[in-house]
């Protein structure tokens, strides 16, 4: 008999959380002792694409739509070029180019010089190019090959079909000039220490980078700060007698009562950290942080104290269109999605470490985050294929050890077979680069079986498919005497067979399919929720994605959002998951549709906040509802399940949802297409004219009352005037997207104004939507 998790009020931590924004949480800073900071000059501008074309990036070498890529449109050795004069007083400085990721290696150049090769297409790199600066102007060069090669999680002789995702070749991130001192700080890792303590402090391990010993006193200050006030402050003697790197550890003490980072207030301060060279600054470094606590304990996890558990989903960085080039804002939205509309408090970063600018949205945001080294089941016996693991596992860490919003490391290949020296290695990496997080890995039943000898991690994570004896989802007991939480579960697997990952939760395709989505995913929470020494569930997945493996035109359906990020029917019960305090939610599991939905439905899911439903058809009271707390007595906002007769499909739909005996929300939806409606919305209505910048258009046919119908068979046509392009197909064929889409908005550099986007439905008429383009 299993126990029931003694229920964890989400209703308490939730109803504080209100609507934040970006800009409101940009750090400011009033240290009275910085120096010169890492001045940095975009390079995302003017780049040569093949010795004809002039491209922004991040850039994708592809031409594709959304669906029905073809790997071999990127298998290729691609070329890139772009002119920079030297920057003002460089011969007094030193000057690095720095990648944030190229897709998959690349072999840079500068004014001939050849650079260091790099391979893997999901972390930074960087190269100094001091020594190679021209003052009649310099040339970059990179040769990117996006061929399948041997670096992971490439590698298999199987070629693409054997990654579950697709991975289109580029300059898929930002590039830049980072100019800096001839001495510098090269890097800071700020790791808050006993933060539940009243001897709570942060030990600041600083690393110096010298070309030459210096001639003068150096000294290396650093300060923690919040909202310009220094909260603390330390500072020591630096002696540097040759060149190369210094290590150096300071300790920010005395703290007295610091604001916690959670994930309903994610409080972040920041660390700077000064070289001063006879008392004068030098160069500064600065790093945002948070003060947590997360324990995964083998009876629970433990954040800031308490008991809590694990809510969210996984999330691929892969984009319709454009593949991974996709610009920090387009990023950083998607971290806005999972937190604020799925409420998720954890996100796993599947299969590889992603941007940086979707991490800091994550800080901010309070998106807890599972970090993972690139991989997808594929182990190479190649000992370089491994160490390339072990460098990646390597990069991770040093790049993004400050993020509060990390909470473990995924350190082994995901659902690889166990290498315990490999991972022993990995493992190791994790506990000496950083030490405040534990290490993890998605196993499988395959690599379960040898766990007890073969396993060397500090979390087991678990990727549960299966089916319970009646075929609804099955979740296994956590095994003894390890922390435990599953990294994966529901996504396209088959439970109405037991077998097999063919259930594709295609819009506008198996209507019947689609309305279960949501119910599973109830399922799993709810049955992992009833073994007390449960940290979690990441279910898979948030976001559809480009794919070769159990896929529909090359997209791969498990999520509860498509690759567009609207929500599928599926997204229900996670929209639903708040405190109505916040926002009183009702989201039925179903299309409300006279064409396209089935009828008669019986125990038709409504996923709902409210403590009581009332449901009206045509008019008319049908019935009273109250949650489904006999099947799902776990979860804090149980699903309602309704019959609905085959008599009323035509009639409308209107839920009253109650609150405390109080009318708190109701809906309509009607079944009549006669009055249906065509919209266009932007997620922001300003871009900077930096030439990379861009925002999500969604269009979709609705009914009156603006829910997404589940098909329509009309296509969308694109104008637009301004400084700006699209990026999407015109016209855009609805009938496969099941009545929604979008395009993105992509600003054009140092092209200042107004965009106008007018989209025409083939039968609805135009909508028009503004976007201001500003400097």
């Amino acid at each position: 008999m299993t126990s029931q998790l003694p229920r964890i009020s989400r209703r308490g931590l939730l109803r504080t959380i209100a609507p934040i924004t970006f800009a409101s949480l940009l750090p400011r800073y009033a240290s009275p002792a910085v120096g010169s900071a890492r001045r940095q000059i975009p390079l995302n501008t003017g780049w040569v694409f093949q010795d004809k074309d002039t491209v922004t990036v991040p850039h994708c070498v592809s031409r594709l739509s959304w669906l029905d890529w073809d790997p071999a449109s990127w298998q290729n050795v691609w070329r890139y070029s772009r002119k920079f004069p030297t920057p003002a007083d460089a011969t007094r400085h030193r000057v690095f180019v720095e990648f944030d990721g190229v897709m998959t290696t690349a072999s840079p150049s500068i004014n001939g010089h050849a650079l260091p090769v790099h391979r893997g297409g999901y972390l930074p790199f960087r190269h100094e190019i001091t020594e190679h600066l021209s003052d009649r102007g310099n040339l970059l060069e990179v040769a990117v090959d996006s061929r399948w090669q041997p670096v992971p999680p490439d590698g298999s002789p199987k070629g693409p079909i054997a990654v579950d995702y697709l991975e289109p070749g580029g300059i898929t991130r930002p590039v830049r000039l980072s100019i800096v001192p001839r001495i510098y700080i090269a890097d800071v890792f700020a790791k808050p220490v006993s933060v539940l303590d009243s001897g709570r402090r942060v030990e600041v391990a600083c690393a110096i980078d010298a070309t030459d010993a210096p001639a003068k006193s150096l000294q290396i200050r650093t300060e923690l700060i919040d909202a310009g006030r220094v909260v603390a402050a330390a500072q020591q003697p630096l002696n540097i007698s040759q060149p190369g790197k210094t290590e150096i550890s300071l300790t920010l003490a005395k703290l007295g009562n610091i604001a916690l980072w959670d994930y309903a207030h994610p409080h972040l301060y920041t660390v700077v950290t000064t070289l001063l060279e006879d008392g004068k600054p030098l160069h500064d470094h600065r790093a945002r942080i948070g003060f947590r606590e997360a324990r995964f304990e083998v009876d629970g996890f433990f954040f800031n104290g308490r008991r809590s558990m694990l809510f969210g989903l996984n999330r691929h960085e892969v984009y319709p269109y454009v593949g991974a080039a996709m610009p920090p804002r387009v990023t950083r939205r998607d971290a806005e999605i999972l937190r604020r509309d799925f409420n998720c408090n954890i996100v796993r970063c599947s299969h590889y470490p992603q941007s940086e600018a979707f991490l800091d949205a994550c800080d901010e945001l309070g998106l807890m985050v599972w970090q993972e080294t690139p991989g997808w089941g594929y182990m190479s016996d190649d000992p370089a294929w491994k160490e390339q693991v072990v460098q990646n596992v390597t990069d991770m860490i040093l790049r993004d050890r400050n993020h509060a919003s990390i909470v473990i490391w995924g350190v082994r290949v995901n659902e690889s077979r166990n290498e315990p020296a490999l991972y022993s290695r990995t493992t190791e990496i994790a506990h000496r680069l950083d030490g405040t997080r534990p290490a993890s890995g998605s196993m499988t039943p395959g690599s379960q079986r040898t766990w007890k000898t073969d396993w060397h991690e500090d979390v087991y994570a678990f990727d549960d498919y299966h089916a319970a004896p009646d075929g609804t989802v099955g979740i296994q007991a956590p095994l003894p005497g390890v922390p435990y939480m599953l990294a994966e579960t529901v996504g396209q697997f088959n439970y109405a067979k037991r077998k097999s990952f063919d259930a594709k939760y295609v819009r506008g395709g198996d209507i019947e399919l689609l309305e279960t989505q949501a119910v599973r995913h109830a399922q799993a929470h709810n049955r992992a929720r009833a073994f007390p020494r449960f940290c979690g569930v990441i279910a898979w997945c948030a976001f559809d994605y480009a794919s070769l493996v159990n896929c529909h035109r090359a997209v791969k359906t498990p999520g509860v959002a498509d690759v567009f990020r609207i929500p599928k029917p599926g997204a229900a019960f996670y929209q639903t998951q708040i405190s109505p305090s916040v926002r009183p939610m009702i989201v039925p599991g179903f299309y409300w549709d006279s064409e396209a939905a089935p009828s008669p439905r019986n125990r038709a899911p409504i996923f709902s906040n409210c403590d009581q439903l009332k449901i009206f058809l045509g008019g008319k009271l049908l019935v009273t509802l109250d949650p489904d707390w006999k099947n799902f007595p776990h979860l804090e906002y149980p699903p309602f399940f309704c019959d609905l007769p085959a008599a009323t499909i035509h009639a409308e739909l209107k839920i009253d949802g109650y609150v405390g005996g109080k009318l708190g929300l109701s809906r309509s939806f009607s079944a009549d297409r006669k009055h249906d409606l065509f919209s266009i919305k932007a997620d922001d209505r300003e871009l900077t004219c930096d030439g990379s910048d861009a925002t999500r258009l969604v269009f979709q046919v609705t009914d009156r009352y603006g829910t997404p119908r589940a098909a329509d068979a009309g296509d969308v046509r694109f104008e637009l005037a301004g400084p700006g392009v699209i990026v999407g197909d015109s016209p855009f064929h609805l009938s496969e997207s099941g009545a929604v889409g979008a395009v993105w908005i992509k600003s054009l550099p140092d092209a200042a104004g107004e965009i106008t986007v007018t989209a025409t439905h083939s039968s609805m008429g135009k909508k028009t939507e503004s976007i201001r383009v500003h400097s």
